[in-house]
Order: C-alpha cells, then sequence, then structure tokens
C-alpha cells in the first residue's frame, strides 16, 4: 500500500491505511458551526468600532472647547514659541530661554532674559552664578595644553542666583512663560548687553580643520561653585550648563540711495578716453536677493571693450589681537557682452553672493553659526560714530568691483561698498516684530577709517569688582 501524504494535517504521511481511512481522521467543521463563529466575530469588530467612534467624538468636542477658552496672544513676539532648554550633568541646574537670537538696534540691544532652575539640595557651600560671555576664539582647544589659550573673554557678567545677592530683574510675559515651564524652583535672571560688542561672527574652517571655529561668541552658562571666577577653584563640568547665543543685526528700516562710482581712462595711441560707471539702486541688499549693477560704458577710443567682469570681495578686519585683515573672493562672474569703438553701452547686470558657491573657502566669515544649523556670509558690520572699533572684534566689510577688459591690454575698473544684511522678520499680520529702529546717521567701516585702527591696551579687574555678586569685567587684548 503506497504511503498517503494528508496536506490538511500538515503533511503527515501515513503508511498503514488507505486514502478513504486517512480522509475519514480529518475532522471537518460543520457549516453551522462555521456561521456561529464568524458571526461572533463580526458582533466584536462592530462593537470595537462603535466604542471608536464615540471616543473620537468625545475627543473632538474636548478639543473644539479647549479652542474656544485658548487666550490669544496680542503680541506674538514676546511670548516664547520655542523653549531651548540645557540641564547639567548633576541634574541640579536647568537653563532655560525662550530665543537664541538677540538684535544689535545699533543703539540698544535686547536684552537676555531668562529662567535658572536650581535643586539646592547638595549645593554644600557653594553657590550658584549665571554668567553671560562674549568671547573670541582664535586658535584650537588641542593646543591648549602647552600653555596657550588661544580664547579670551572680550566681556564677561556674573550673577549670583542662590543664595539669593539680590539681583531682582523686572519679570517680562517671557520670564513669565520660562518660570511656568521651571516650576517652583525657578530663578529669573537678566543680561543687558553693551552696544558696543560684536556681533557674532564665524570664520568658516577649511575642510580638514577639525574642533570650534574660529570668531565671536556668546555664551549663557550656569554653574556651582564657591566664587564667581577663581582661577584656582576647578569647576566639575557635571556641574555646569550652558548655551550658546547670537548676536544679530538687521537691516534698518529706512536707508538711503544706493552707491555710484565712475572712472574715465585713457589709453596709449587714443586721443580719447573710456568712461565707466557702475551703480546701485539702494544702500542696503539682503542675502540671498540679487544685486542688479547698473553699467553705463562711453567708449570714445578706437578699442573694443571684449567683455564686462563683476565681483564681489569680502574683507575680514580682524582688530581684537592683531592686526589681520584680508580678502576673500566670493563671487566672480563674467558677461560677454562687447563695446565696439566709439560707442554707448547701458545694462543691468543682476549678481547674487551667496555661500552654497563658496563652502569651500577656509578663513570666510559667516553670520555666527549655532550648532547644526546653517548660516550664511557674514552681515556688513555696521557701527555707530565714535564707538571704539578695536571692542569690536571683527570688521567684515564688501566691496564690488565693475572691471572692463580691453583689447589690446589694459583694464578700466571702478569699486562700489556693498552692504549685506537680512531683513527685520515679520510676524503673520504683516508687522515688524523689532519696533527700535537705527539712528538716521548709521555707516559701515570705510577702508580710510580701518588705517586708523590702533593697538588695544590691557584692562585689569579690581579686587571690589571680584567682590560683589553680580560685576562685569572688560578685557582686551594686545
Amino acid at each position: 500500500m503506497k504511503p498517503y501524504i494528508n496536506k490538511a494535517e500538515g503533511g503527515k504521511v501515513f503508511n498503514w491505511i488507505d486514502r478513504k481511512t486517512a480522509a475519514s481522521t480529518t475532522e471537518q467543521p460543520k457549516p453551522a458551526e462555521q456561521r456561529s463563529e464568524y458571526k461572533t466575530q463580526c458582533l466584536r469588530v462592530s462593537s470595537a468600532l462603535s466604542d471608536y467612534t464615540r471616543q473620537a467624538a468625545d475627543y473632538q468636542r474636548e478639543v473644539a472647547d479647549r479652542l474656544i477658552t485658548l487666550p490669544v496672544k496680542e503680541n506674538p513676539c514676546t511670548m516664547a514659541d520655542k523653549v531651548f532648554k540645557k540641564t547639567s550633568g548633576s541634574n541640579q541646574l536647568t537653563l532655560y530661554l525662550g530665543k537664541r537670537d538677540y538684535v544689535d538696534h545699533v543703539d540698544v540691544v535686547e536684552p537676555v532674559e531668562g529662567v535658572l532652575k536650581i535643586d539646592p539640595s547638595e549645593l554644600g557651600d557653594r553657590k550658584v552664578w549665571i554668567q553671560l560671555a562674549c568671547a573670541f576664539r582664535y586658535g584650537r582647544d588641542d593646543l591648549d595644553v602647552i600653555g596657550l589659550s588661544f580664547r579670551k573673554d572680550i566681556w564677561i557678567q556674573h550673577i549670583q542666583l542662590y543664595p539669593d545677592a539680590g539681583h531682582k530683574p523686572t519679570l517680562t510675559e517671557m520670564h513669565d512663560t520660562l518660570l511656568k515651564k521651571a516650576g517652583e524652583q525657578g530663578h529669573a535672571f537678566t543680561f543687558n548687553i553693551p552696544t558696543n560688542l560684536p556681533c557674532s561672527v564665524t570664520l568658516q574652517p577649511g575642510p580638514d580643520d577639525k574642533g570650534k571655529a574660529c570668531g565671536v561668541d556668546f555664551e549663557v552658562k550656569a554653574y556651582l561653585a564657591k566664587s564667581a571666577d577663581d582661577p584656582d577653584e576647578k569647576v566639575d563640568k557635571k556641574d555646569t550648563c550652558r548655551l550658546v547665543i547670537r548676536k544679530i543685526q538687521f537691516a534698518p528700516d529706512n536707508t538711503g540711495s544706493g552707491q555710484k562710482a565712475e572712472l574715465c581712462k585713457s589709453f596709449m595711441m587714443s586721443d580719447k578716453p573710456v568712461l565707466l560707471e557702475a551703480s546701485l539702486d539702494k544702500e542696503i541688499y539682503y542675502h540671498g536677493d540679487p544685486i542688479p549693477v547698473t553699467v553705463k560704458i562711453k567708449n570714445e577710443t578706437n578699442k573694443v571693450v571684449k567683455k564686462i567682469k563683476v565681483t564681489v570681495d569680502q574683507t575680514t578686519d580682524v582688530v581684537l589681537y592683531s592686526a589681520d585683515k584680508y580678502t576673500k573672493n566670493v563671487l566672480c562672474e563674467e558677461f560677454g557682452e562687447t563695446v565696439e569703438a566709439n560707442s554707448n553701452f547701458e545694462k543691468t547686470l543682476p549678481i547674487t553672493p551667496l555661500l552654497a558657491n563658496n563652502k569651500e573657502k577656509r578663513g570666510l566669515a559667516l553670520d555666527g553659526r549655532l550648532k547644526d544649523e546653517d548660516t550664511n556670509l557674514a552681515s556688513t558690520t555696521i557701527i555707530r560714530g565714535g564707538m571704539d572699533k578695536e571692542v569690536l572684534g571683527i570688521l567684515v566689510s564688501y566691496k564690488i568691483k565693475v572691471n572692463l577688459m580691453v583689447s589690446g591690454g589694459g583694464d578700466v575698473t571702478v569699486e562700489l561698498p556693498l552692504t549685506l544684511m537680512h531683513p527685520k522678520p515679520k510676524d503673520s499680520t504683516g508687522q515688524m516684530l523689532y519696533s527700535s529702529s537705527f539712528p538716521q546717521h548709521f555707516h559701515s567701516e570705510t577702508e580710510e577709517e580701518k588705517s586708523h585702527s590702533s593697538p588695544l591696551s590691557k584692562d585689569g579687574i579690581s579686587d571690589n569688582a571680584r567682590s560683589t555678586s553680580q560685576h562685569s569685567k572688560h578685557i582686551t587684548i594686545t
């Protein structure tokens, strides 16, 4: 008798029974039982769907009730739409900030308002300090082991928050929002940034550079220590928490007309000259926007202008520790426009300098970069009249060059100063979020002003200033 494999029984092999016997061993469910079980399953699914529909309707009504009772924010720019939080390794300190960008309006800077949550259970004889520091980094951390410091504090201010030493800032809406996040152990603080400090600037590292980039940065730091800045006291890393912030400038509301430059140049073997005029239609341009350069040429010679080249150069002047000034080209475009002998030419040539086209250039000045955030070319440094430019650390300026390449040798070149900045952000109603305006008379640094820079002198810190619970110091470097 041949073996029989019954597929219904999972492939079992029946060696000593015939096919009829094997078929009879498989119990087949009765049709009535199948219909009853199927009906029971349908009832269970229907009941579950009804419960889900009822719960969804209740949730929608609850959400609708909440939306109706939500208060309307009259001034959305004063509320912390996003809270930045950093906790120390020991979990004793938690730092809260409502934002990380603070606007410099040239005559006033937005205050840094925050809250520090303190767990005083294991402080011992240590105090809780909060500090805001503006520092200049011009080296690598790994070289500090040989005794060379590559980070210098331009300005620093300490505040003792616990035990209470009298720091009672006027509570703002931002403070109230952060105090609700921190709870009963929250302590409010406010820093007022001086107007003569530099804006955040980062020097772009090279492809093979490692570590933190050079530049000017601002940092809010909370820590546990017996004194604010005793060099002999070692502060454990787990007892600190810090957040990097940026000091930025926006373009003023009212700006003047654009710059214009012209040059008349004569050539050998030609009685008459070439007249070149280049102009901009406004004073300030925004990052990423096209810049229309109007070029007018009056060629009265017997030579031909073969093409027009337009370049944008960024000049970075590091005035804090040395007379280090260098220029990087951020745009170079050639236009194949020819101007025949004894003819005129006029055309607007659009250009757009972008960081995306200069990613590999080491030392290029960028707007201060926060961790894991992209940035752009550094904004033009705007300074008040009479301001000590050496304290600004890094000064950034731009210029446009328009160059005519003339047949038979010889070029004609004019230069235009360029101001690149960010526009003031707007809220959902189209209103400016920052109402403070720039002074009517502002200027960026000119080449003539740069040439009169003088080295800085060292400024120590008095013992009286060190002994106070809230004090600031200003260090300058030769």
